[in-house]
């Protein structure tokens, strides 16, 4: 006879990560065999990415966050109840109350509901404006309230607060920060730390109030601001909330479980209740009286969880608290014993204030063990710094070479000086062991075939390093590269999964064949359609080789947003203008066909750090117009969307300078007139100073032009962005000519062989040889290559062709540009049109209005 005693069930209150790891993990490990399992998840879609929920302003939609894209679990054992809330718990009868009336039984219960957003109890906390950060549903709600707003206020500074002034700013808003600690992160960052992290994100426009507490919220109906202590007050008609989260355990309290005394279910080594039968993990969770509000400790307590219904030994006795982001374009890393606590603990700093950059190290009284550090402004090193804490590795001699930047003493630090037991992914407990392992033998794969992994896509799927935080995929891709390395394996630079070529290989390929199409690159060396990461580059290969307009015949369609319209698309959805204005040189009719440009377009307009002016806030279909006006004045495209050149900075030189050696204003424009256009792995910027005072800041350019009394100086390989570079003496004293013929060499050299957009720091970081072997190709002409890198560049020139004009004598590509499908008759670039409606400002509202024309006959 076939039994037909039921089965034991689970029930899991709480569907977020750590409730799906918790399932994951029951069904991965066996659990699911011998138990039904119910999860009961309050929130009214699937668990998601909650690390990356920022994030969610620049998604399509909630599926692109979500753990569980198919809304339910293959495994037919797991039952998953949306939108359902617990409202009670039975202990004596094993029973738990739902909110759609139904009574559940369970033989072992799991808590994982969380934890809810701490609200500071000040009047007019309850105004409408006023939100928290923790759900899809409160993002939409601030993106709603965003619309019509102009300013909006976080309070609190912490990890959620800065995600939180991150997601203002991305709303178009001008956006404060309000902690009541003297700095931003006080529980990751010591006091320089926080400083140097200030000066950052008031760099972004972010206004930064710390050492200070809020008193109230205002407004009659709606919130118009925030009040500190002390009485000022800062104008906000958004207020977001995030100063903290509290545990969520009122079930639990409800029920008679014991609960810490800040707060959360108490729970033993093994994650188990006052009741054997109940069970806690995650943020509602308290181990030893301890609440950890990250998900990497979840993920352990849910594993010890499931180890211990199968009857397993294991043990949570603590977590990884190490945090790695970046907050609004940022890097931010804190580690291990960061605020040296350990006796004896000694500090070793790096701090430059210029660059940006904190860096401090906790080491042992005796200088051999690494305890902990922080990185603010570069944390490119934290892969490979956090698992020598865990693993108690010896540091080297000089443990500052590893925090000290390359050239300034700083010495590489890579991943083979990890021991195997070194914990590379803190969210998934993954080792440098568990790695290898994956690398080196054979396991199944969905088929039921044995599979190798081969490359970070697949230690990501077989083992979960890098797919949560993120923030040690670089580490894993390290890890790959030179354990094939070590093997004599060649290791796999393919562009994609469509092209098995390196961007470099490609672009020999397409060069030697003459090919002029994707299809035909595609159909000879690839596979497949292609992709969003080899069409563009396909496209930006073939306007290197070919220089034929983008948008012309089928290389529409490989190109990316911006330059599918040739205009960077801006956060609002509108598109910025700006017309190349070489060496910063311009006329005054010039400068009024700009100023009316913008008056009867009703654009926003800044003077750039490029000696251009961007006009901000047109539409699509405005483009055409925009530019028949500004090409008919004598303007060309500044090419300030695309992969190319960008603006040759000048001083004002010997013109106007009484410090000035050289004509660097000149200068400056023939080589912008020469190398505009020119496509390339990444934007390319310039730099022209008429003596060593530098104004033009040429050295932090990709390359860059100083006058000396002999001549000029040459700089190549310097690059501004997150990670600053100096750009460094390739050749001194040239004359016009030798100078233009090296750039030729250089800048072509790179196109040519540089990776998918890498910027030319790093490019000349990769060589092998560095600098000297670039001197070697460019100046000495080692390879032979000269003449045919400066022939390519003088095609380039020859062929050099507007890309606005072309568009405007074309009414093939004039066609593209409408805002919907459905959208009226492309406007005749040859009718100018004005626009009335609130003039868009930066952070501010955008309200399109009405378009009519002006001057046009009645």
């Amino acid at each position: 006879m076939t039994s037909t005693t039921p089965r034991p069930r689970l029930v899991v209150v709480g569907h977020g990560m750590v409730g799906h790891r918790l399932v994951q993990a029951a069904v991965e490990r066996g659990l699911s065999a011998t138990h039904d399992i119910v999860v009961v998840g309050e929130e009214p879609r699937p668990a998601y990415d909650r690390v990356a929920l920022t994030s969610y302003f620049a998604a399509s939609g909630p599926e692109e966050l979500s753990l569980l894209p198919s809304g339910s679990y293959d495994d037919p054992a797991v039952e998953l109840l949306l939108g359902t809330e617990v409202t009670a718990l039975d202990r004596a009868d094993r029973t738990v109350a739902l909110s759609d009336g139904r009574v559940l039984g369970y033989d072992q219960l799991v808590l994982a509901t969380g934890a809810a957003p701490f609200v500071p109890p000040v009047p007019g906390r309850d105004l409408d404006g006023c939100f928290v950060y923790r759900t899809i549903e409160d993002l939409d709600a601030i993106r709603a309230a965003a619309g019509p707003a102009t300013a909006g206020v976080v309070v609190g500074g912490g990890l959620l607060g800065l995600e939180a002034a991150n997601a203002l700013v991305q709303l178009g808003l001008e956006t404060h920060v309000v902690e009541m600690a003297p700095r931003l992160m006080p529980v990751q960052l010591d006091e320089a730390a926080g400083a140097t992290l200030v000066r950052h994100v008031e760099g972004l426009g972010v206004q930064v109030h710390t050492g200070v507490a809020t008193e109230s919220v205002s407004g009659a109906d709606r919130v118009d601001g925030l009040v500190l202590a002390g009485g000022a007050r800062v104008e906000a008609q958004v207020v977001v909330f995030s100063a903290g989260i509290r545990p969520r355990d009122a079930l639990a309290r409800a029920a008679g479980l014991e609960v810490a005394e800040r707060g959360g279910v108490l729970v033993d080594e093994q994650c188990r209740s006052s009741d054997e039968r109940i069970w806690a993990v995650g943020e509602c969770a308290a181990p030893g009286g301890r609440m950890y509000g990250l998900v990497a400790p979840g993920y352990d307590m849910a594993e010890v969880v499931v180890d211990a219904l199968l009857g397993g030994a294991g043990r949570f006795v603590g977590a990884d608290m190490s945090t790695k982001l970046k907050l609004l374009g940022v890097d931010v890393a804190s580690f291990g014993d960061a605020f040296a606590t350990t006796e004896g603990a000694l500090e070793l700093v790096f701090s430059d204030a210029v660059a940006g950059l904190y860096k401090k190290l906790v080491v042992s009284d005796d200088g051999r063990r690494l305890l902990g550090g922080i990185l603010v402004g570069d944390a490119s090193a934290y892969g490979v710094l956090r698992p020598m804490v865990a693993s108690g590795i010896d540091l080297p001699d000089n443990p500052e070479e590893l925090i000290l930047p390359p050239g300034r003493g700083g010495a590489a630090t890579g991943v083979a000086s990890l021991p195997p037991e070194a914990q590379v992914c803190s969210c998934n407990n993954v080792t440098k062991a568990d790695l290898l392992e994956r690398l080196d033998q054979a396991h199944p794969g969905p088929d039921g075939a044995e599979h190798h992994c081969e490359d970070v896509a697949a230690l990501k799927a077989c083992t979960g390093a890098g797919s949560t935080c993120g923030s040690c995929v670089g580490t894993v891709k390290a890890l790959v590269e030179d354990h094939f390395a070590a093997q004599g394996r060649e290791v796999s630079r393919a562009l994609c999964e469509h092209f098995a070529l390196s961007r470099a290989e490609l672009f020999d390929v397409v060069a030697i064949h003459g090919y002029r199409s994707f299809d035909e690159v595609v159909a000879a060396h690839g596979t497949g359609r292609g992709c969003d990461v080899c069409k563009p580059t396909v496209a930006s290969v073939l306007a290197s080789l070919v220089n034929e307009h983008v948008l012309g015949e089928q290389r529409a369609v490989l190109q990316d947003t911006n330059d599918a319209f040739l205009a960077n698309i801006q956060r609002n959805g509108s598109y910025s203008v700006v017309p190349r204005i070489p060496g910063g040189e311009i006329t005054p009719d010039k400068l009024i066909v700009i100023g009316e440009v913008a008056r009867d377009h009703g654009l926003y307009t800044k003077i750039t750090g490029g000696q251009r002016i961007d006009l901000f806030g047109a539409r699509v279909e405005e483009l055409p117009v925009i530019w028949r006006r500004l090409v008919d004045a004598g303007f060309e495209s500044g090419h300030a969307y695309g992969k190319s050149l960008r603006t040759v900075k000048s001083c004002v030189g010997s013109t106007w300078c009484r410090f000035g050696v050289q004509d660097s204003v000149q200068m400056a424009i023939d080589l912008e007139l020469r190398y505009r256009g020119l496509r390339s792995p990444h934007k390319l910027k310039g730099g022209v100073s008429g003596c060593a005072r530098e104004c033009a800041e040429a050295r932090s350019k990709d390359f860059g032009v100083i006058a000396t009394e002999k001549g000029w100086n040459l700089y190549v390989g310097g690059n501004g962005g997150a990670t600053p570079a100096h750009a460094r003496l390739l050749a001194g004293d040239l004359d016009d000519e030798t100078l233009v013929r090296y750039l030729d060499r250089y800048l072509m050299y790179y196109v040519r062989t540089a990776d998918r957009l890498q910027r030319t720091a790093p490019w000349l970081d990769s060589l092998e040889g560095g600098l000297d072997r670039l001197r070697e190709v460019v100046v000495d002409d080692v390879l032979g290559l000269g003449s045919e890198l400066e022939a390519a560049m003088a095609r380039h020139v020859a062929t050099y062709v507007d890309e606005w004009s072309a568009v405007l004598d074309d009414p093939d590509k004039l066609a593209r540009f409408v805002s919907f499908v459905n959208a009226p008759e492309t406007p005749d670039p040859a009718v100018s049109f004005g626009t009335v409606r609130e003039q868009i400002v930066p952070n501010g509202p955008v309200d399109l209005g009405a378009t009519i024309p002006v001057g046009a006959p009645a």
